[in-house]
């Protein structure tokens, strides 16, 4: 089994060595496990030290943007998540993000009845920031425009529909504050 797990981080470790360049920038230290998707990596940042788990997928779906739209700060893990953005995605340093999360700072309209959602114009385009510190659970959801406070919670299978302070514990679909970390 060593032997496997081995292998499997020396593969992992020459795909990052060789995906690195197609990012706006790649810090010191950062990885990338497969299997892995990116579209438009040269309009996502990665600081120093992040970990991005198998599974993960970061999309940004226009090139439009000026600069990069997606920047994961030092320090930031993820495994089996995806990030999908149009104009700005902030994960700033040492977030936690567990399996199954999705972030997006965009949504399609579904007004339209005889035109496919997909095809459907974007309705809302917001900014999304998770601060420093934060620890988002097991298949988290943040919608378009939502600030996540530093050092905040946000709890398995919640959907976070407006801004978690920081320091405190959000849970449930529409994600409410349930109480204050003490500091």
């Amino acid at each position: 089994m060593d032997l496997i797990e081995n292998g499997l981080r020396v593969r992992d470790a020459l795909y990052t060595a060789l995906a690195r360049t197609g990012f706006a920038s790649f810090g010191a230290g950062s990885r990338i496990m497969l299997p892995f998707r990116a579209g438009n990596p040269q309009k996502v940042v990665v600081g120093r030290d992040v970990l991005i788990g198998p599974s993960s997928w970061l999309m940004v779906p226009r090139l439009d943007a000026d600069g990069p739209v997606i920047h994961l700060h030092d320090r930031v893990r993820m495994n089996q998540t995806s990030i999908t953005a149009v104009q700005e995605v902030v994960i700033e340093e040492a977030v936690e993000l567990a399996r199954g999360v999705y972030i997006s700072d965009h949504m399609h309209g579904f007004d339209d009845p005889e035109l496919p959602i997909r095809d459907q114009a974007l309705v809302r385009v917001a900014p999304v920031r998770i601060g420093r510190g934060a620890w988002l659970g097991q298949n988290v959801v943040v919608m378009p425009g939502v600030t996540i406070g530093a050092g905040a919670v946000v709890g398995a299978n919640s959907v976070v529909t407006r801004d978690v302070p920081p320091r405190t514990v959000a849970v449930g679909a529409p994600a409410r504050v349930i109480r204050e970390l003490v500091p």
